[in-house]
């Protein structure tokens, strides 16, 4: 069997396995746990599309998966539409607002587009504070749906996992297809592949738009499973330092290294907040101080980690 066709078969027959997961009637909170770990995936493998195959820092990650959030929101609180089918139109709307700003913003390269997409997340914020229709600084009340708390769970459970099953596919995709390769060139050296015939521009943005896309359909539902939403916590830099370092700490040039550095990372998360009780505050600042160490000693993450010393074990092999 092909390893493309092989890892296929693998990641159908795990997502098998935790979608039968609910069945053993687990308690809520581990339901919970999971959902966090399935959305933070799903955020970071969309994040990678762009971020990790073109080596540019998004750090506004966050304020496309408000805009998703709010999106649903309305139109639950509005017209009554579920956020199960309007999550893909806060994508949508997520997508055209990073279209838009796609152009100006990717011009920019380095520390100048770090700091820009940053601003992006506290930006989208500082305009919801603002806007009474969208609940401004209160926030917006979504209703609860009539089932059990355990049905529920288990509804979103099943939901983000499908979600982030289907964003690992795409995020699949771009790896192996001509567009992931020309992302790949970007990362290394971008004026290179441009004189190559590369339309770096035309790729950056498309990733960007993907991306934006996806995160928005995850904070639609999202802002549904928490029932309340406000600007303070869905448009937290918080999230898309999170989500960079899930990445980064797992391995950006990979569909597989934001998983494993999402799964590592929420692990430690509910370790410290659950079990240590370590308050919010403290958790940033760890993320932090984490961030910059895997920067700075980390670039390929663990799955490159992995990598390197399978080939220097292959080469001892050979050389005795």
């Amino acid at each position: 069997m092909e390893k493309k066709n092989r890892s296929i078969l693998i990641l159908f027959l795990v997502v098998i396995g935790l979608g039968l997961f609910p069945f053993l009637r687990p308690d809520v909170y581990y339901l919970s746990a999971m959902f966090s770990l399935f959305m933070y995936a799903a955020l970071s493998c969309g994040w990678n599309i762009f971020g990790g195959y073109t080596g540019y820092m998004n750090f506004g990650h966050a304020a496309f998966f408000g805009i998703g959030a709010y999106t649903s929101s309305i139109m639950l609180l509005k017209l009554g539409l579920s956020p199960f089918y309007t999550s893909v139109l806060g994508g949508v709307i997520a997508a055209i607002v990073a279209g838009i700003i796609a152009w100006p913003c990717l011009r920019l390269r380095g520390p100048y587009f770090v700091l820009v997409t940053f601003c992006l997340g506290l930006s989208a914020r500082v305009v919801v504070i603002n806007v009474e229709s969208l609940g401004s600084s209160t926030g917006l009340w979504l209703p609860f749906m009539k089932v059990s708390m355990f049905a529920n769970r288990v509804i979103f459970y099943e939901i983000m996992l499908a979600l982030m099953f289907i964003v690992i596919l795409i995020a699949m995709w771009v790896e192996r297809s001509k567009f992931g390769l020309g992302l790949r060139s970007i990362f290394h050296d971008e004026d290179s592949a441009e004189t190559q015939g590369v339309n770096a521009t035309w790729l950056k943005i498309w990733a960007f738009v993907i991306s934006a896309f996806l995160a928005g359909v995850v904070g639609g539902i999202y802002a549904y499973y928490r029932s309340y939403i406000h600007p303070d916590f869905i448009f937290d830099v918080n999230i898309s330092v999170l989500v960079v370092l899930m990445a980064l700490l797992g391995g950006r040039k990979s569909w597989v290294g934001p998983i494993v550095g999402a799964s590592i990372l929420i692990i430690i998360n509910e370790l410290l907040t659950a079990a240590a009780g370590i308050g919010a505050e403290v958790s940033r600042i760890i993320y932090g101080l984490l961030l910059v160490v895997v920067i700075m000693y980390l670039p390929n993450g663990l799955i490159g980690l992995f990598r390197k010393s399978k080939v220097e074990g292959k080469t001892s092999r050979e050389s005795n």
